[in-house]
């Protein structure tokens, strides 16, 4: 006669519950993600651009992150080193562009351990554009682009969260940036000297935060070349202001009532 324990030792065991889903239980997963995204990640502005000219390449760059209306930081920092000789620009989400360009970093030294030599350009584009398409529609907001130096030369590339990747010589990123083209277009010559290029990217970014609200803050230019990328400077757009528009000399008091000394003109005319 089996004891009460026997028999609740040969009591089966029911299967444990599912794990409850991940998901959220909804029919349209993608559209509900798309419309989510303006919920979570409200309106940003930024203004970003590079440029490749005879000695290589120059990234400018503002400082401001904002939440919609509201200005969050000045002093943010959307130029990612992400070797001596690669460099990332931040557009979009902060979050999301630091992360997955951080990440970025990692695999870039990963294939320098496994192959011996850096990564070129166009090959760490590559592996960002790789990664952000498998996670398109799921709420990634970034529109970067990659510098550097390799044995091809200089190399810029546009790399975004749909995995768009495209070549070029000239891009300008964010809600600032048709004003920074009007600058950087006008200005542009592929012989300019590393002074005046880096003096090109630092005015066309000011303009644009000149007249984007949404840009503002520091000024922050770099130079990739043979031997890597250089910090080249780093100005408050206040200060820039007074640079591109100097104020106007204040009138004096005689000035202003219209007195002073008469033009040399009247004076010959009255001796005459």
């Amino acid at each position: 006669m089996p004891t009460d324990a026997a028999r609740e030792i040969r009591r089966p065991i029911a299967d444990p519950p599912p794990p409850p889903s991940i998901l959220p239980p909804i029919p349209q997963y993608d559209s509900f993600q798309r419309e989510v995204v303006d919920y979570v990640k409200p309106n940003h502005g930024t203004t970003t651009l590079g440029f490749i000219f005879e000695h290589g390449v120059v990234i400018a760059v503002d400082s401001r992150a904002s939440q919609g209306p509201y200005i969050s930081s000045q002093t943010v920092k959307k130029v990612i080193e992400i070797n001596p000789y690669l460099l990332g620009t931040m557009a979009g989400g902060a979050a999301d562009c630091q992360f997955w360009q951080r990440n970025l970093g990692i695999q870039c030294r990963l294939h320098e351990l496994e192959n011996g030599k850096r990564i070129s350009v166009s090959g760490a584009s590559k592996l960002l554009s790789n990664t952000l398409y498998g996670y398109r529609g799921q709420g990634l907001s970034m529109g970067t682009m990659v510098a550097g130096w390799d044995l091809n030369g200089p190399g810029l590339y546009y790399v975004d969260s749909d995995g768009t990747r495209l070549k070029g010589k000239r891009f300008s990123v964010g809600s600032g940036s048709l004003f920074a083209y009007g600058v950087l277009d006008q200005g542009y010559r592929w012989d300019l000297s590393v002074e005046d290029a880096c003096e090109l990217g630092r005015r066309a970014i000011y303009h644009a935060t000149f007249r984007d609200a949404f840009s503002g803050g520091t000024v922050s230019v770099y130079h990739v070349g043979p031997d890597g990328w250089t910090k080249m400077s780093g100005t408050d757009v206040g200060e820039l202001h007074y640079e591109y528009y100097p104020a106007d000399p204040i009138a004096t008091e005689a000035e202003a009532d219209g007195g002073g000394e008469e033009p040399e003109s009247m004076e010959t005319s009255e001796q005459k």
